[in-house]
């Protein structure tokens, strides 16, 4: 039986064996981790060999009760045996399920990178398919102007064929009638020619009557003469007449010649014109083919666009998912969570020989890890939320908004920023004035509660909002929105002697009241804004060498929260609160002497007390030390209670600054370590007193 139940294991250990517990059947059974603290052990040998030996004593020990306490150990021990397997089986199929999930994500991580690079070359190709497209029209535009160009060059030359033609018609007539006048001088020539000979002959027969023919002779001569100048003139017109007909003649060969060129030329352009038309119909058919092309191109991008925007959507959904369920996780464990904010490297920084901090970029810890690098010693750290140096006041707010949606829900919802004097605090919480897209996350809390009020008119709630601000100034509480403030007071001595004593009271309801506090009922963002003008003015700021404008005091802001429904007649009561604490430094960094050495001490003094409250959270211990100091005290309800807590850690890259940001990380990670219970929705009465809860 002893083997049965040992299934070929070694040594086990049953523990409270004989201890001073009944071990009946009908007694619950001691679980594993109460036989670690303190239990007396024995094994199995040692139960035989008890078993075998001889009782000496038996007015101590009985036999029967102690193999029967053994039975009923051994059955125990068989199931918490099984239970293990059950529970090992269930850990490898969570670890199963996460492999596939981490799978998955690695799946859709490579599909979403070749869907980038698939994009990338269509969009390649897209260009070159525009540029070739713009080409082809810049070719075809200048083949139709070509074109155009030939068709005028051919209206022109008819025109210039047609008239040369008519001028030839012309000089052709022309030249028939000085071809008519040629031949009726030259019978004339003829007749003139016959006359002279007739003559002659004539003048020779009447030689002899010379005497007779004396008076007739002069007038012969006279008409002699006459026909002599008539033959001449005939001579020179005929001569004219022959060298136009020889000018003409050229003419007309030459009219003839260009005529033929023309001609050839007119045949040249028609070929020409009608290649340009069939290489414009071969354009044709090429664009139409790049555009069909153009259009598949367009069609695969369309379709590699909308799977990509699936997966950027399943990818914002999974991270929505992820941080919903994150929240849900850390409302349940009661953790207070904490972002982690690295400011930018700034001119007055000491010049560095390499980076201090990076950011992993594993799934696991991207967004959420921070590495810090000390003497050469590297630190990581994982918080719910990392944000680098170039991340804008917009994209820190996103992550809080629904934090801060949850004071109009009935949460109360506390915000504070941690973190050595430089590092950033009052620019996360306040940003800079007159910078609207600097604004820090109080105005931007502001302005988101006012527009989801007037949103919320609409399904019949209504709010009333009260704010008061505060800030303790070593170790004295001041009230900042206080119209009649002494001189003392503004003076910002150490102890408020002459003025206003304000006290921390808690009631039963585990609410916080500051007695005497200025309390003003706001309607808009802009009221508030001008109160915060106003609470900026008042309070405590100072000069250090680490700090141009350093708080040397922890600013408190709280909105005041109380809505009713009248269709449903339901009421809540939120509260937010939103600090902005005062920085750490070191003495031996800051210069500090005279008073900036007292607020010094003052400021290191509450950030060590809530130091020491951090640890005794996280210690779970059952005192926890919120008297230590104001500023502990006055968070009591945040820390300890039922809110809903937000920290950021406010970290400088200067190297010269590394031990004071590991100091810083190592006591957010505490802090993110810590479980202060579980949120509750605040649905009570609405109070009747006009002075602000802070818890």
């Amino acid at each position: 039986m002893v083997g049965t139940a040992t299934n070929g294991r070694g040594r086990h250990s049953f523990p409270y064996i004989n201890g001073g517990y009944d071990m009946s059947p009908g007694s619950a059974p001691a679980s594993n981790a109460g036989s670690e603290c303190g239990g007396i052990e024995f094994t199995r040998e040692d139960v035989e060999a008890l078993l075998r030996e001889k009782p000496k004593r038996k007015d101590k020990f009985n036999l029967k009760e102690l193999r029967k306490n053994y039975s009923f150990l051994q059955e125990k021990f068989e199931q918490e045996e099984c239970d293990k397997l059950s529970a090992m089986d269930s850990l490898t199929k969570e670890r199963q399920a996460r492999l596939d999930i981490e799978r998955s994500q690695n799946t859709l991580s490579e599909e979403l990178g070749k869907a980038q690079r698939e994009l990338s070359s269509a969009n390649q190709k897209i260009t070159s398919l525009n540029d070739m497209y713009k080409r082809l029209q810049d070719y075809i535009a200048s083949l139709q102007q070509y074109n155009s160009k030939l068709h005028t060059d051919l209206s022109t030359a008819e025109d210039d064929l047609k008239r040369i033609e008519k001028e030839k018609a012309g000089m052709g007539e022309n030249l028939s009638m000085l071809r008519g006048q040629l031949t009726m001088c030259k019978t004339s020539h003829d007749e003139a020619v016959k006359q002279r000979d007739a003559l002659v002959n004539e003048s020779a027969s009447l030689k002899m009557d010379l005497q007779q023919v004396r008076d007739d002779r002069d007038r012969l001569l006279l008409q002699v003469e006459s026909l002599t100048a008539e033959v001449v003139q005939y001579k020179e017109s005929t001569e004219n007449s022959c060298s136009e007909l020889d000018n003409l003649t050229t003419k007309t060969s030459e009219l003839e010649d260009k005529c033929d060129s023309q001609s050839n030329e007119i045949r040249t352009l028609k070929d020409q014109l009608t290649t340009a038309l069939e290489r414009l119909q071969v354009s044709d058919l090429s664009a139409l083919e790049t555009r069909s092309e153009y259009e598949e191109q367009q069609k695969l991008i369309d379709d590699l666009q909308s799977r990509l925007a699936d997966a950027e959507f399943k990818v914002i959904e999974g991270e929505m998912l992820r941080k919903k369920l994150h929240n849900t996780i850390l409302e349940l464990k009661g953790n207070i969570r904490v972002f982690c904010r690295v400011r930018p490297l700034l001119p007055d920084d000491g010049s560095s020989d390499g980076k201090i901090i990076s950011f992993p970029t594993s799934m696991e810890a991207f967004g959420r890890g921070i590495d810090l690098v000390q003497t050469g010693q590297k630190h990581s750290f994982s918080f719910d939320k990392v944000f680098v140096p170039d991340a804008s006041q917009e994209d820190v707010f996103e992550e809080i908004s629904q934090l801060v949606q949850s004071a109009l829900d009935g949460y109360k919802v506390c915000i504070f920023a941690y973190g050595q004097t430089g590092s950033g605090k009052t620019y996360t919480m306040m940003g800079k004035p007159g910078q609207p897209d600097l604004k820090g996350l109080i105005p931007r809390s502001l302005e988101q509660i006012f527009q989801t009020r007037q949103s919320l008119l609409l399904q019949g709630w209504k709010y009333e909002m009260q704010v008061s601000m505060l800030e303790i100034y070593n170790e004295t509480i001041r009230d900042l929105l206080s119209t009649n403030r002494s001189s003392i007071d503004v003076s910002r001595t150490e102890n408020s002697v002459g003025g206003k004593q304000y006290t921390i009271k808690h009631d039963a309801n585990g609410n916080t009241h500051v007695s005497d506090l200025t309390v003003v009922d706001v309607r808009s963002a802009k009221e508030v804004s001008y109160l915060l003008d106003r609470a900026a003015q008042s309070r405590s700021v100072g000069k250090t060498q680490m700090n141009e404008q350093s708080s040397r005091s922890h600013f408190v802001f709280t909105l005041r929260i109380s809505g009713y429904n009248e269709s449903t007649e339901q009421q809540v009561q939120g509260v937010l609160n939103l600090i902005d604490l005062a920085g750490s430094e070191r003495l031996s960094k800051s210069g500090s002497t005279g008073d900036r050495l007292k607020e010094t001490q003052a400021i290191n003094k509450s950030l060590s007390s809530l130091s020491d409250v951090i640890f005794a959270l996280a210690k779970k211990e059952d005192h926890v030390p919120f008297r230590n100091s104001k500023l502990t005290y006055l968070l009591q309800p945040c820390l300890g209670g039922d809110s809903k807590t937000l920290m950021f850690v406010n970290i400088s890259p200067d190297p010269s600054s590394s031990g004071e940001s590991l100091c810083s990380l190592r006591f957010a990670s505490r802090v993110n370590a810590c479980e202060i219970g579980v949120p509750r929705r605040q649905t009570n009465t609405r109070s009747l007193d006009s002075r602000l809860s802070y818890g």
